[in-house]
């Protein structure tokens, strides 16, 4: 499957993007979703997850209150809604697709199967 993320952008401190993940299978319901992240520099990092049914999701404490993951199935979109931006939430963000059936959310990237481009986001202060 092939994975196209967008909607990334310059903000200031404070503000919200919202980012966009699109598949390209319909078979997009039946894998866990996860957004990550990598600064230059640092290691790719656990954003957010989101189970098959978006019924289960899972957030890394850096942004637990402040992200927001959720899909639509019928557009077979993944979305990352990001509120409250901070200067630190600057990086390349990256969606993937873990598409082992039955597997339990993760926050391993070696874990996905599939990965998009990635989009960048950039907090000023």
């Amino acid at each position: 499957v092939q994975l196209q993320a967008s909607g990334g952008g310059l903000v200031q401190a404070g503000g919200s993007l919202r980012l966009s993940c699109a598949a390209s299978r319909r078979t997009f319901s039946s894998y866990n979703m996860g957004w990550f992240r990598q600064a230059p520099g640092k290691e790719r990092e656990f954003v957010a997850a989101i189970s098959r049914s978006g019924g289960d999701k899972s957030y890394a404490d850096s942004v637990k209150g402040r992200f927001t993951i959720s899909r639509d199935n019928g557009k077979i979109t993944v979305y990352l809604q990001m509120n409250s931006l901070k200067p630190e939430d600057t990086a390349a963000y990256y969606c993937a697709a873990d598409n082992w059936v039955n597997s339990p959310l993760t926050d391993k990237p070696y874990e996905y199967d599939y990965w998009g481009q990635g989009t960048q986001v950039t907090v000023s202060s």
